[in-house]
């Protein structure tokens, strides 16, 4: 079974991969180092990655914004408060979905598979302050790691809060318009005050 998100760095250092390109650095990468895990995140982040929700996801870092770690920390911002995420070139990376090396590849040479499949550029693969892949067109709604340590700063954190506030925000609205074409409010609020 293929496995995404996860990789090694050119080390052999264990990664997991939550964005694979930045906004404005297409050659960069977001990446959590495995090794540096406290035993109770390694092993939770290790099951979050194996399920449906994180496999399906287009970047791994926009279900790590939503759930949360046992200790109640919302598993993106804990990582990132404590220094666990770091800034790489994507031509560090290869990821490796697999335990045949046949199906390994560098995040780079992946980065532009994707970007040829959808017709793209790799700069447009980053998630943008929008929350969906595309190409930036401001820098300062864009997430991108702080230079100084590899780790986003609190402004590129908040920046990135708003954009995935955003799209569950839209998915919400979507999800409503589902509900709302199988049951109509009125018949929703009818069974309500009959059943009161």
């Amino acid at each position: 079974m293929a496995v995404k998100h996860v990789g090694q760095m050119s080390s052999g250092a264990k990664v997991l991969v939550a964005m694979r390109t930045l906004p404005g650095d297409p050659n960069s990468a977001l990446v959590i180092p495995t090794a540096a895990l406290k035993q109770t995140y390694h092993d939770e982040l290790d099951s979050l990655v194996m399920k449906d929700e994180a496999q399906q996801a287009y970047e791994l870092a926009t279900v790590l914004n939503v759930r949360k770690f046992s200790d109640g920390s919302t598993m993106l911002p804990s990582l990132h408060a404590k220094g666990l995420m770091q800034k790489v070139p994507t031509n560090a990376v290869t990821m490796t979905p697999a335990t045949t090396k046949e199906s390994w590849v560098q995040l780079d040479e992946l980065n532009k598979i994707i970007a040829e499949q959808r017709g793209v550029g790799i700069d447009e693969l980053a998630i943008t302050e929008n929350g969906k892949p595309g190409k930036t067109t401001s820098t300062t709604a864009t997430v991108t790691p702080a230079e100084t340590n590899g780790v986003l700063s609190d402004e590129d954190l908040a920046a990135q809060y708003r954009a995935q506030a955003d799209q569950l925000y839209k998915e919400v609205q979507q999800l409503r318009k589902q509900a709302d074409e199988l049951a109509p409010k009125t018949t929703a609020k009818k069974t309500a005050k009959t059943s009161a």
